[in-house]
């Protein structure tokens, strides 16, 4: 049995390209004894740790998942065995990835815990759409928030509509309709907004809006989880085609047509 010390890897994996992870992550997966898996990760995160346990721990709106309370035992087992632990979670740890309750748990077993982070989804979004959340025209920053609070409630949308900041939004697929109609409440319809679904994976969908539209024209194309959900000035400034300009386009009418058209009706009315 080792008599050394173990310890846990609180571990970001980013939004699932493998180029994305850090080298200190590459480094702890490579020394890990014990790997646990989460759902949002790259599966093919554990060819970089070749000598480790991989079990599968994945947590999913909605889906079956493995109870938190039986993910923190795991490593507590494991790490008190004078293990390696590597917890992989998707994104960034830190943000809304239950590492709270983890750190809490690890260090009241008299566990050391290291933490590396990586990319959030929030950030990969961004990075799809070419945007900047903090752009200084538009915003002075930008909110991270998540559809359901720890009571199954919604945040206070009225309350971070006036931050007048950049909302990126995780977790809100199932309550995307009520979440754009509290908004609405608060910020003009043509705000623009975006949902990026599998952000910074090789199955990235973009989608661009504006909040009046942005329940319907998610619906309309098939949005999912996981996805952020983006709302702000700022993310007006993405080259993406808007939702209603692709759908124009398709019907061979471009936004140029059919504002013409909309100018010549005009013109007719009032002749």
């Amino acid at each position: 049995m080792n008599t050394q010390p173990g310890k846990v890897t609180l571990l970001s994996a980013g939004p699932g390209d493998l180029d994305l992870l850090t080298l200190k992550a590459a480094k702890a997966l490579a020394a890990a004894d014990v790997v646990l898996l989460d759902d949002l990760a790259n599966p093919e995160i554990v060819t970089l740790a070749p000598q480790a346990r991989v079990i599968r721990v994945g947590k999913r709106g909605g889906c079956r998942s493995t109870p938190q309370a039986f993910i923190e035992r795991l490593m507590q087992r494991y790490a008190l065995k004078g293990l390696h632990v590597v917890r992989v979670k998707g994104g960034e740890a830190l943000l809304f990835g239950r590492a709270g309750e983890e750190l809490a748990a690890l260090r009241g077993a008299g566990i050391t815990v290291e933490i590396v982070n990586g990319i959030s989804s929030g950030f990969a979004a961004a990075a799809g759409l070419g945007v900047s959340l903090t752009h200084r025209r538009h915003c002075h920053g930008v909110s991270f928030v998540t559809a359901h609070t720890e009571d199954h409630g919604e945040p206070d949308w009225a309350a971070l509509a006036a931050t007048r900041t950049t909302l990126a939004i995780y977790m809100g697929m199932r309550r995307i309709e009520s979440l754009a109609g509290a908004l609405l409440a608060s910020l003009p319809a043509d705000t623009p907004a975006a949902v990026v679904q599998w952000a910074g994976g090789a199955d990235e969908r973009r989608l661009l809006t504006r909040l009046d539209r942005l329940a319907a024209d998610a619906a309309s194309a098939g949005f999912g989880s996981p996805a952020v959900i983006l709302v702000g000035d700022a993310i007006g400034e993405s080259v993406e085609p808007r939702a209603q300009d692709a759908d124009a386009s398709r019907d061979g009418v471009t936004a140029a047509d059919a504002g013409e058209s909309r100018g010549r009706e005009a013109t007719a009315r009032a002749a």
